[in-house]
């Protein structure tokens, strides 16, 4: 929210004149028009970062859980780290974590490339 707040604050008001002049006459018009396309670098730098927290949740599953009563709470992450240091399974850890990076960088890609097409830099 912090950061839509600050992408909110670097709107020039000028663009909000224009946009009236040219016929926006309704602060959905001036949103849908000004205000939205003006916070498309906010919102994928947003976006990006929620996705790489989201599954950032190691600690807290280790911490917590240790994957809960018969593995409800286990994550990709905590598997990794089961079979790599626990049950010293390193050739099938690595493997998973090299599908799991190749998972995030295809995600990422493809977040890239349908987002940036909409995301109007100043």
């Amino acid at each position: 929210m912090v950061l839509f707040l600050a992408g909110l604050t670097a709107i020039p008001r000028e663009l909000y004149a224009a946009a009236e002049v040219d016929g926006a006459k309704s602060a959905l018009d001036r949103f849908l028009l000004v205000t939205w396309p003006m916070l498309g670098p906010t919102t994928l730098f947003v976006i990006t970062i929620s996705i790489t927290n989201a599954v950032k949740v190691f600690e807290t599953v280790k911490t917590l859980t240790e994957g809960g009563p018969n593995k409800a709470s286990e994550v990709l992450l905590f598997t990794i780290y089961q079979e790599g240091f626990v049950y010293l399974r390193v050739g099938y850890a690595s493997a998973m974590t090299v599908v799991f990076l190749l998972i995030l960088v295809v995600l990422m890609f493809l977040q890239y490339r349908i987002l940036d097409r909409r995301v109007h830099y100043t």
